[in-house]
């Protein structure tokens, strides 16, 4: 007899985990309070990718001369047109999810979920009504949502959240950013490629501070020559509105800041409220979320929880690989979530992709490294696509010569990543990628010249000092 799979939430990790159990003949009920793909397809991931690829499509436009092209008249965008685009990219993988679903015989209940016990669960659905669903396992995965700063009067328009900004409702004249983490730096390329004057606030010594700190050194300097202000080492202070319906923002050291809109980018918390945890005994952590092991299991057996509500690396792609470390595990299987080699992107211009430690980590943990690196600009590839901004870097450990770390700022770094993350999986050597014969010109012969120069050997860089 089949096993019967409730999941609570259609995000990243909640519609892969259904897909993935029905595959293996689980008879699987989803219930989704908002709409399939979570916050990633509908208001994260995907829509700011597409409102990235409208800032750099701009970008090139405006650039034309430099290719030999000759455009016509003033380039500008048309901001309908391109919220347009976005949502119907969004909505367009929306309805394949669906079709998904419909294809392997997933059941979609559009409601509001909550545990009544281990093998039953509440929806309260759309038009009020309720439904109890029984089942012999649940998989929770409710995600998060924005993080917001008490005090701040958040309205969508004048003090956002990424939620509201990805709508891009209106081009502000000015923008002051709360925080330049990933979320934070990304949006600041974006409005400042429609014109904005942006301001960010990080209370970190720098931005993206989780980062290595030379792709973050570049990035920095990509935001001085985009016109973009950086204030690190500050907090907010005081936010209120002021008699001309501009925003008058205090900060710790002194300075005040008048701007048309405020986007607040400091994280995130987790949707662990009232969905019935209390009633099946589990407790949520300081930061609301939902504690679990290796094989994504709660305290209460029969029950998982996967993605951003577990608090773990609050990744779409950890969310997925969670949801089928699940779903394995609920149908009898013994398998446990990696987290070691987990590649991450950030769709700032440039990119960022990186994997494993940075350096700043290893000289932490007192492993002994030598580090490799190839600058975009040596790239025959890069200079033919215009875009020799950049970095690949590579930490190997000295003893081993494994490849402990890859950190990437140009060009489709987010693409440029995964060779990095598949050596670290298979153990390879800064040698064996050096040795690996790379397609000419690409953008990739910078990973081997990198991984060569590990030793001091790249072809494409002068001979080091002494």
């Amino acid at each position: 007899m089949a096993v019967k799979l409730t999941i609570i939430g259609a995000g990243p990790g909640g519609y892969v985990a259904a897909i993935r159990a029905a595959q293996k003949g689980a008879q699987v009920t989803v219930v989704e309070n908002a709409e399939v793909g979570g916050t990633c397809l509908n208001r994260g991931c995907i829509p700011t990718k597409t409102l990235i690829a409208s800032a750099e499509a701009l970008v090139h436009a405006r650039r034309a001369a430099e290719f030999g092209l000759e455009v016509a008249g003033v380039v500008s965008y048309n901001l309908s047109r391109i919220r347009e685009r976005k949502d119907k990219v969004v909505s367009t993988q929306v309805k394949g999810i669906k079709g998904l679903f419909k294809s392997w015989g997933v059941s979609l209940i559009e409601g509001r979920g909550s545990l009544l016990s281990p093998d039953m669960v509440r929806v309260v659905q759309q038009d009020g009504t309720t439904m109890d669903v029984k089942s012999d396992r649940v998989i929770i995965a409710t995600g998060s949502r924005p993080a917001k700063i008490p005090g701040i009067p958040f309205d969508g328009e004048s003090v956002m959240t990424s939620d509201d900004a990805v709508q891009l409702k209106r081009v502000p004249k000015s923008l002051l950013i709360i925080g330049a983490g990933v979320i934070g730096s990304e949006f600041a390329f974006i409005y400042r490629t429609f014109g904005v004057e942006v301001t960010m606030v990080e209370m970190m010594p720098r931005a993206l501070s989780t980062e290595d700190e030379e792709m973050s050194g570049l990035i920095e300097r990509e935001f001085k020559k985009a016109g973009i202000k950086l204030m690190a080492n500050v907090k907010v202070e005081r936010v209120e509105k002021d008699a001309e319906d501009m925003m008058a923002v205090s900060l710790s050291n002194g300075q005040k800041i008048r701007t048309d809109a405020i986007l607040v980018s400091i994280g995130r918390s987790m949707n662990s409220e009232n969905i019935g945890l209390e009633a099946v005994g589990l407790n949520r952590g300081k930061r609301g979320e939902i504690a679990v092991n290796e094989k994504m299991e709660t305290d209460v057996s029969g029950i998982y929880a996967i993605g951003d509500v577990t608090g773990k690396i609050l990744l779409a792609h950890v969310a997925s690989r969670q949801g089928l470390v699940a779903v394995e595990n609920a149908l009898g299987g013994d398998e446990k979530m990696d987290y070691t080699v987990v590649p991450s992107g950030i769709f700032t211009m440039p990119e960022i992709g990186s994997v494993g430690l940075r350096e700043k980590d290893a000289v932490e943990k007192g492993i002994k490294v030598r580090v490799g690196r190839f600058p975009y600009r040596a790239l025959g590839k890069a200079h033919a696509m215009g875009e020799i901004t950049g970095l690949v870097k590579i930490i190997a450990d000295e003893a081993s010569d494994k490849v402990l770390g890859v950190h990437i700022c140009g060009a489709h770094a987010t693409d440029m990543i995964h060779e990095g993350a598949l050596a670290m999986k298979i153990g390879a050597t800064a040698r064996d990628l050096g040795n690996m014969v790379h397609a000419h010109p690409t953008l990739a012969e910078a990973m081997m010249e990198a991984a060569e120069d590990v030793h001091g050997m790249a072809i494409h860089l002068p001979k080091r000092g002494k």
